[in-house]
């Protein structure tokens, strides 16, 4: 995980990366393909103006690869990595890290496994031999281990008490029975106590392989240079991951709200169902539909009519969110216990009201609009733009990905919007979990 740096050093990496985010980032339209000597590719916008490189990279994995009963050994596995490596223990790593103003770090999702690497220019070989060390030959040390773990408990115990993780861990429980989706994303207190150092080591030498690597660099390192240190630190990396096969699946359609006891004076309800592709050639149609319905606007359909008029709720969204395996539209709102009742009603009417009548032209073109401007604008640093272009790979597009975006919902007229919305809104099978104490709940 990235710390906090206390030298002078550091201090002044911070800075320049803070310049970057005002004014003198990259240009996220001009990527280069870059493919090493020894085979591994990448994706480079270079950008001289600060002496600074970031790399960001993932490898397929995640929490849809860990043994059953091992739920939580990806997150250790990326909290570990950084914590002693080669001869280096972990207090002398992290000194290391500070005194060369680098930044290491590693996390997991539910279907890929993450590093991010940042580093002054001058330091650019000493910094990629930490990477290096933490990507090949990590310790575990064991002592580390133990406070590392004590840790991922003690965040089990602080989201016992969070009514928004308890909801859309239910969802996700009930919504792919079976699946490694429907597992607990961070792992439960049983299934850490249960990780053991040789479980970290296998999950490692199982997931970090070449073939799925993909790898993302802004800043100021050339082609043939990124080329040479991505050899360094990947080329001894097996060729090969050991991947369990995850199958593709569908939320599964629950007729009656399930609901997680929670005490307090509010519940958190999260609802949704099928989504749609990103590989789908209806996907951009359906970015709209969603950003209309309960994109992060005040003028969303769902904060209109369940929290600006009616003062229902503290929160309420509706998002599009593709997994590897599964497409879903998902959603959420937060409401005095006795108001969830009305909340959902209203969610549901304005699902229905949405797909039969459809939205008004100024209703698509204020979404299409937000949707293109608040993506480009969000690309305001070189971290921002490498992540964007880590996540592009991974969703399977190519390096013009923000021209491609662009171009693809400007040609999303109101015909597709309200043809997408009567498929996309359906409430037959919207699911709904709840974390709380609702009251007069409909069936």
């Amino acid at each position: 995980m990235i710390r906090p740096v206390h030298n002078v050093i550091a201090g002044c990496l911070a800075a320049l990366a803070g310049m970057l985010a005002f004014g003198g980032s990259a240009s996220a339209t001009d990527v280069q393909h870059v493919r090493s000597p020894g085979g591994i590719a990448a994706w480079l916008v270079q950008e001289r103006s600060l002496p600074i490189v970031t790399i960001r990279f993932a490898f397929d994995g995640g929490s849809a690869q860990e043994p059953m009963g091992k739920e939580g050994t990806a997150g250790l596995l990326a909290a570990m990595l950084d914590q002693g490596a080669g001869s280096l223990s972990g207090a002398a790593y992290q000194k290391r890290m500070e005194t060369l103003a680098a930044r290491v770090s590693f996390d997991s999702d539910r279907d890929f496994f993450f590093g991010s690497f940042e580093t002054l220019t001058v330091n650019l070989g000493k910094s990629s031999e930490l990477l290096k060390l933490a990507v090949n030959s990590p310790t575990l040390e064991p002592a580390a281990l133990e406070r590392t773990r004590a840790q991922f408990l003690a965040r089990a115990s602080l989201e016992a008490g969070d009514s928004n993780k308890l909801a859309n861990a239910q969802w996700m429980a009930q919504s792919f029975p079976g699946h490694a989706y429907s597992r607990a994303l961070s792992g439960t207190p049983d299934s850490i106590k249960a990780v053991t150092r040789d479980d970290l080591a296998a999950y490692r030498t199982r997931i970090l392989a070449k073939r799925t690597l993909r790898v993302a660099a802004v800043g100021d390192i050339d082609a043939d240079t990124l080329g040479k240190v991505l050899d360094d630190i990947f080329g001894d990396l097996p060729a090969e991951p050991q991947l369990a096969t995850v199958a593709d699946v569908a939320p599964v359609a629950v007729p009656k709200p399930v609901v997680v006891k929670f005490e307090g004076p509010q519940s958190v309800a999260i609802f949704g169902r099928q989504g749609v592709a990103r590989s789908h050639p209806d996907h951009m149609a359906a970015l709209v539909v969603t950003q209309i319905l309960g994109g992060g606007t005040s003028e969303a359909r769902l904060v209109q009519e369940v929290r600006e008029k009616r003062g229902l709720a503290y929160w309420v969204y509706a998002l599009l969110y593709n997994f590897k395996h599964a497409s879903v539209l998902i959603g959420g709102v937060a409401s005095p216990n006795e108001e969830v009742a009305k909340s959902l009603d209203l969610i549901r009417n304005e699902f229905k009201r949405l797909a039969e009548k459809g939205p008004s032209q100024q209703e698509v073109d204020s979404a299409k609009s937000f949707l293109i401007g608040s993506y480009v604008l969000n690309l305001d640093s070189n971290a921002k733009i490498a992540e964007q272009m880590l996540r592009s790979q991974l969703q399977g597009l190519g390096p013009d990905f923000i021209a491609q975006r662009k171009a693809g919902l400007e040609r999303v007229t109101r015909a597709d919007v309200i043809r997408v919305a009567r498929s996309l809104l359906a409430t037959e099978d919207l699911s709904v979990a709840i974390a709380g104490q609702p009251t007069s709940l409909s069936p």
